[in-house]
């Protein structure tokens, strides 16, 4: 798992933490993670803020994807959509900050009834626990890459080379890590299980 800033720090740099700054996970909408990344650096900018906001991070994870012709897609999926982390000091100034930045929906917390009317009340951030901080930074720098393929058992492929060239069959088994799957093939018709490498099939449905 990797992070999308501050990816050349090791981890006692990342976890270090002025006196009275904590990690708070903010919710944001859907797909906008970088997007409020971005406007949120921006404003404390702006707002002249940053003592108090000093991180904004979107955690992610490398991941390889194999497609069905064997070549590999390298990029990163966010380990939590929908979600991204601040490290602040939290007074009313800079909690208006990030809550008023577009696409932010609310910090995790503890919601508070309100004490009249109807409705829902408003939500006190809980900052995360240094066991949570430690867990999410620690893996970010032991994560191996999360392979992928955009294969899946049950799927009709198409023998493209090899000695059974033109075979159709139906996926059993799918190995990412050795770019490999099995496939049962009509072979003198009977379904035989054969091993098959990436680039000799083509996915059919």
């Amino acid at each position: 798992m990797s992070f999308a800033a501050d990816e050349s720090q090791d981890f006692d740099q990342q976890v270090s933490k002025p006196a009275g700054s904590r990690w708070y996970a903010v919710q944001v909408a859907s797909g906008c993670e970088k997007r409020v990344k971005t406007n949120l650096e921006q404003r404390i900018q702006t707002m002249d803020v940053g003592d108090r906001i000093l991180k904004v991070q979107i955690p992610q994870t490398p991941t390889v994807k194999i497609r069905k012709d064997g070549s590999r897609q390298h990029s990163e999926e966010k380990v939590f959509p929908g979600y991204v982390l601040v490290q602040m000091v939290m007074d009313d100034e800079a909690w208006q900050v990030v809550k008023n930045t577009p696409n932010v929906i609310n910090f995790v917390g503890a919601e508070q009834k309100r004490s009249y009317g109807r409705g829902r009340g408003h939500v006190k951030p809980v900052p995360l626990s240094p066991g949570e901080v430690e867990r999410i930074f620690k893996q970010a720098e032991e994560q191996e890459p999360i392979v992928k393929v955009d294969l899946a058992v049950g799927d009709k492929i198409i023998v493209l080379s090899g000695p059974f060239k033109g075979f159709e069959g139906e996926v059993i088994e799918v190995s990412p890590e050795r770019s490999k799957l099995k496939a049962l093939l009509s072979i003198f018709g009977r379904d035989t299980p054969v091993e098959l490498e990436f680039n000799q099939i083509e996915k059919t449905s």
